[in-house]
């Protein structure tokens, strides 16, 4: 298993540089880092950095900045339960060997020792402590400052060192963020923490350390070692993993010249930079019997960055307080089966089972979104507060106008909110007059807003979300981190309804929660009945179950456009784009979003945009390569991009609209953060639609095809379909053969230790 996303759309939340599938590294060792990759090429690009939190000026903090608040009050608060806990994360079992001596390396740095050099021969079973109850954190103030840049003296200081070493004097300012106070000697006594810089390379790293440590600077170094372990974790959580397990992380540390992989990994764990777990492959079989000798519990050993196995562990707890706790008594039992006998279908079992269960599964495409509409409808009327979150704006505003058509719609008819046109359609203003009550705002927010205090209910004196119902829209985008916010957010005896369609492309962050909770069963699962109407609707779902139909398409919601090669298939993207759609279709060039599988290559987002920009908005890009009435992708915080348009560029930065609101993004912050988007890859795209959407595949990015970038890409499109068509067999045989590629994570395991399957 490749620890490292590939040069692919697929892995684009991933790392820069391109390193193929067997692992090994494209350049030499002695070669140096170069300058940061620009925006589109990792997952920072595609979907933002953390840095770009202050990306709204004013003196009020943005929703980004809020949300980093927030995020790193949780930081604070999982840094608590660490303190909290006696042990290491386990559940149960035996283990033996290099095993043992590395849970007794986590075990040996908990209590203050140093770690252990050699293996034991008799483990020592432990068991699973649970984790304490989750403390609720105070709501995110004002006051809550987000991440200050470095001072500058110490980013100074810190070129002074990257000189030394021959590195590129434009990364100081991320090295001292990185590193922190002190960051120059840190720096200069381990030089491999240059690896925590996004961008660099380990044998660029291993060129800096040559130079500034020279002879003492090989591959045996245990700074090295440990520097590399944490950079394969880094690179596997890009990659969509929580944990990676023990066979493949040393093998990867092997194929890097790491003489022993063992010990690197201890050194790692010792240094409590990562964590040692053993899961038992069967977690709900029955403990081997005392009297059985030689019976050891089948187990796999992972290991994981410490962030992501305290928010993994923090969430099977949360879902688990939601599973088994009593809803909280709104509406009485005859109130709420008159409402699901009132409705049809699907949606009668949504109500009935969100009445009855602090955890529900809603699982169906674009259409089924009238079913968790009408839920929250009638939760309302009977008196539950209740909101609904998106993964973005545009989302959001949708599901406005849906709400408010849903009064109007048998609950189980072809409902899509098919009359938005396009992402910058609806403010956020709007979406009363949307939803038909121009006196009040209907209680939808997006994930984002919500968590950081800009949108939605606000927080009760406990720091809970001030409700009792919460609907999570495209839930597929849920990463392990953000869904470990939002659960332990709930407060006690609130309902939790999980909805999205579980066949497109998972979180652009580390896990896969969606999907674990559905396959683990510990909760009421209802699929919704409602399909998406019309070709476009057959085709998608056909591409679902893995069948790319010829569909009939009498009004061309469906276009096919083949093409020889890369430079055709731009040519014909923009002669779509700006005058066949127009003219065929009737939308118009800015209602009109173009999806290709990466950022890269002849036909990749970079080439297209260059082409789109100069056929529909030229200009000499005086601002950072941008001008006013170009279509953008803003990335304000890690995977989160935002659809907008340039307005204009001054001392301030960058103004943007994005979904009716203005945004400015710093000068220094633009390079970062903002790149065009009149093509975007469909990790972006996931989550909004557009009234027509051309994918162009190129015939060199077959190898990022697979059927769940089929069917999201596809799916994108609200009346219209275009595909510039140049991967031939590739296409069908990704939607017939490729299934999404696995991550590995550990929420299942946490879950069946905690909860019975409910069938």
């Amino acid at each position: 298993m490749s620890t490292e996303p590939e040069t692919t759309e697929e892995n684009e939340p991933g790392t820069p540089g391109g390193t193929p599938q067997d692992g090994t590294p494209e350049a030499p060792a002695d070669s140096t880092p170069g300058t940061p990759a620009e925006p589109g090429d990792t997952a920072a690009a595609a979907d933002g950095t953390a840095e770009e939190a202050a990306a709204e000026s004013g003196a009020e903090l943005s929703e980004a900045e809020a949300e980093l608040a927030a995020q790193e009050i949780e930081r604070e608060r999982i840094e608590r339960r660490k303190a909290e806990k006696k042990g290491p994360i386990e559940s149960g079992g035996k283990l033996s060997g290099k095993a043992a001596d590395l849970l007794a390396a986590v075990r040996a740095v908990e209590s203050g020792a140093k770690p252990v050099a050699t293996a034991f021969t008799e483990p020592a079973p432990t068991p699973r402590r649970p984790a304490p109850e989750p403390v609720r954190r105070p709501q995110p103030t004002p006051e809550a400052a987000a991440p200050s840049a470095p001072a500058a003296e110490h980013v100074e200081a810190v070129r002074g060192v990257l000189t030394a070493g021959g590195a590129p004097e434009a990364l100081a300012a991320q090295v001292a963020a990185a590193l922190g106070e002190g960051a120059d000697e840190r720096l200069r006594a381990d030089p491999w923490l240059l690896l925590r810089v996004g961008g660099v390379r380990p044998e660029q790293a291993d060129g800096f350390a040559r130079a500034l440590l020279g002879a003492d600077a090989g591959p045996d170094d245990e700074r090295r070692g440990r520097a590399l372990t944490g950079w394969l974790l880094e690179q596997a959580a890009l990659a969509g993993h929580t944990a990676l397990e023990m066979p493949a992380l040393t093998a990867a540390l092997a194929q890097r010249s790491v003489p022993d992989a063992d010990a690197a990994v201890q050194s790692t764990v010792a240094e409590g930079e990562a964590l040692v777990f053993q899961d038992a492959l069967d977690p709900r079989a029955p403990e081997p019997a005392d009297d059985e000798e030689g019976e050891e519990r089948p187990v796999r050993v992972l290991v994981g960055l410490e962030r992501l196995a305290l928010a993994e562990e923090s969430l099977a707890d949360g879902l688990a307080r939601l599973v088994n706790s009593v809803p909280k008594e709104d509406g009485s039992a005859e109130e709420w089966e008159g409402a699901a006998a009132s409705a049809k279908g699907s949606t009668a079992e949504l109500i009935r089972a969100v009445n009855a269960h602090g955890l529900v599964l809603h699982t169906g495409g674009e259409a089924s979104l009238a079913e968790p509409a009408a839920l929250l409808r009638t939760a309302t009327a009977l008196g539950l507060r209740a909101w609904a979150a998106a993964h973005t704006p545009t989302g959001r505003d949708r599901f406005v106008r849906l709400c408010g058509a849903a009064g109007e719609t048998a609950a189980d008819g072809p409902v899509a909110g098919g009359a938005v046109e396009g992402p910058d359609a609806s403010a956020p203003g709007d979406a009363a007059s949307a939803a038909g009550s121009p006196q009040a705002a209907p209680p939808v927010a997006t994930v984002a807003g919500l968590l950081s205090g800009t949108e939605g209910p606000g927080r009760d004196a406990d720091g809970a979300l001030d409700l009792d119902l919460l609907v999570v829209l495209d839930a597929p985008q849920l990463d392990v981190e953000t869904a470990a916010l939002l659960v332990e957010s709930l407060p006690d005896g609130a309902r939790l309804v999980l909805s999205g369609d579980p066949a497109v492309l998972w979180s652009a962050g580390p896990g896969r929660v969606f999907a674990d909770l559905l396959a683990a069963r510990v909760c009421p699962q209802v699929a919704s009945r409602t399909p998406d109407p019309g070709p476009l609707g057959e085709l998608v779902s056909g591409i679902g179950v893995g069948e790319l139909n010829q569909v009939e398409a009498p009004g061309k919601e469906v276009v096919i456009v083949p093409v020889r090669d890369a430079g055709e298939a731009v040519h014909r993207t923009v002669q779509l784009v700006a005058d066949s759609v127009p003219r065929a279709i009737g939308v118009p060039a800015e209602q009109t979003q173009v999806i290709t599988p990466g950022h890269g290559g002849a036909a990749g987002t970079r080439a297209l945009n260059t082409a789109l920009k100069e056929r529909l908005n030229p200009g000499p890009g005086r601002f950072g390569g941008f001008d006013p009435g170009d279509r953008v992708a803003y990335s304000p915080t890690p995977g989160r991009t935002l659809p907008g348009q340039v307005v204009k560029a001054d001392a301030d930065g960058l103004h943007l609209s994005c979904a009716g609101a203005p945004v400015v993004v710093p000068k220094e912050r633009v390079e970062q953060s903002v790149r065009h988007g009149w093509a975007l890859t469909a990790h972006q795209a996931v989550g909004t639609r557009w009234p027509a959407v051309v994918v162009v595949l190129p015939g060199d990015a077959t190898q990022a095809l697979n059927r769940p970038w089929v069917y999201t890409a596809f799916g994108r499109a609200d009346r219209h379909l275009s595909v510039v068509h140049g991967a031939e067999q590739a296409l069908a045989r990704a939607v017939s053969e490729i299934p999404p590629k696995p991550r590995t994570t550990r929420l299942p395991v946490l879950l069946a230790t905690q909860l019975p399957t409910s069938g």
